[in-house]
């Protein structure tokens, strides 16, 4: 099983590598982050005053730890059709959730998150939280 790592679980990550560490070891080469996700990233890191550390961080974590895999055609169908089906039945998810998601979905990967709760109306993600 390949675990894609939500935007939360790696910013805990950057902020104390050693709380997720021994995960990080348990399921290395099983281990991604969407370009989504990468981008969440990138906001945090630019809102700080000096972003450098946070920023050095990032690319740390994207060349030691994870592996990263691009939103690309296919998941865009996939989160089409699942932002579709999810307003047939008037539900909905934040817009970068359901991306993120979507990648999950394509890929066929259990999704790290905290916000279990954004998540939980895409069909078909299943998803853990290794921060409670």
């Amino acid at each position: 099983m390949s675990f894609l790592l939500d935007t939360c679980t790696i910013s805990a990550h950057i902020r104390r590598p050693s709380g997720l560490q021994s995960r990080l070891i348990q399921y290395s080469g099983r281990l991604y982050i969407s370009s989504v996700a990468l981008a969440e990233l990138y906001v945090l890191a630019y809102r700080l005053d000096d972003p450098s550390t946070r920023l050095q961080a990032i690319e740390e974590v994207i060349r030691d730890e994870v592996a990263l895999i691009d939103f690309d055609v296919n998941c865009a169908r996939v989160a089409g059709r699942l932002r579709a089906g999810l307003l047939r039945r008037g539900s909905s998810v934040p817009p970068i959730d359901l991306l993120i998601g979507a990648v999950a979905v394509t890929y066929d990967m259990t999704l790290v998150t905290h916000n279990v709760d954004d998540f939980l109306p895409i069909p078909g993600l299943r998803l853990v939280d290794w921060l409670t």
